[in-house]
């Protein structure tokens, strides 16, 4: 079973899941990014999907960290089965930052919407739906994107969820043309927090300036445009120079 749980220190999110629920959840998010280029402003945002999908198949493939999860069986069990099996399962791990992780879960957002409107188009009959409800690939996306606001509800309080929520869920894309740098800034904002206490209030504020793309916003998204041009190149190619610390205590 995918599942999402908050670090220790609130540092980010664990997930986990044995190889087919860590597989299924790459290959859903890996087809509704879509290809590179094919949703053109949208590359900056699938870039950050992408980064979360590459540590999730590392951990699939044994490169993260695992842990054994028990699974009901005990030895009654396999007297009655007559059967000798394992008692526990194991499950790959791997974390992401949180306010990355609720930029992907923005970001999600956007690309199913791309998806599903793509599918629409190529669907050979109409119960193949307008909003392809019935699509695997939504469907997994979205359970990734409930179990990390079932992560949010239990650190927040229940005005900064539904403010959080508000934010998170808009009716219209946004993420098309996104400077993905701020969220850099944001991380290793949201990093140099000394406690869980402090992250947990944090993370409104957090998100709030992600998603209304203030000044400071803006004066990162002309600075990266106008490096861009100087280097003649994609504003995704510019790295700016703020350093993440390097020991990480999730």
């Amino acid at each position: 079973m995918l599942t999402i749980t908050n670090t220790p220190n609130l540092t980010g999110l664990s997930i986990s899941g044995d190889y087919i629920d860590l597989d299924t959840l790459y290959m859903a998010l890996f087809m509704i990014v879509g290809d590179e280029g094919e949703y053109g402003d949208y590359e900056g945002a699938r870039l950050r999907v992408l980064g979360v999908m590459y540590d999730i198949r590392h951990a699939f493939q044994g490169e993260r960290e695992f842990e054994f999860v028990r699974n009901g069986m005990d030895e009654d069990r396999m007297k009655l089965l007559e059967m000798i099996t394992p008692e526990k399962n194991l499950y790959y791990k791997c974390q992401v930052y949180y306010p990355e992780a609720l930029f992907v879960t923005m970001a999600i957002n956007d690309f199913i919407r791309l998806y599903a409107k793509k599918q629409a188009k190529s669907a050979p009959f109409p119960l193949v739906d307008k909003k392809n409800l019935w699509d695997a690939h939504i469907a997994t996306a979205r359970l990734f994107q409930s179990l990390i606001a079932n992560c949010l509800k239990e650190i927040v309080t229940e005005a900064s969820f539904k403010r959080i929520m508000n934010l998170l869920n808009k009716d219209y894309t946004w993420t098309d043309g996104y400077t993905t740098q701020y969220l850099d800034l944001l991380n290793i904002r949201y990093l140099n927090f000394e406690d869980k206490e402090e992250r947990a209030k944090a993370l409104s504020t957090i998100v709030k300036r992600m998603v209304e793309k203030g000044k400071e916003y803006q004066e990162i998204e002309r600075d990266v445009r106008e490096m861009a041009i100087a280097n003649n190149c994609s504003t995704e190619d510019i790295s700016l120079s703020w350093d993440y610390p390097e020991q990480i205590e999730w």
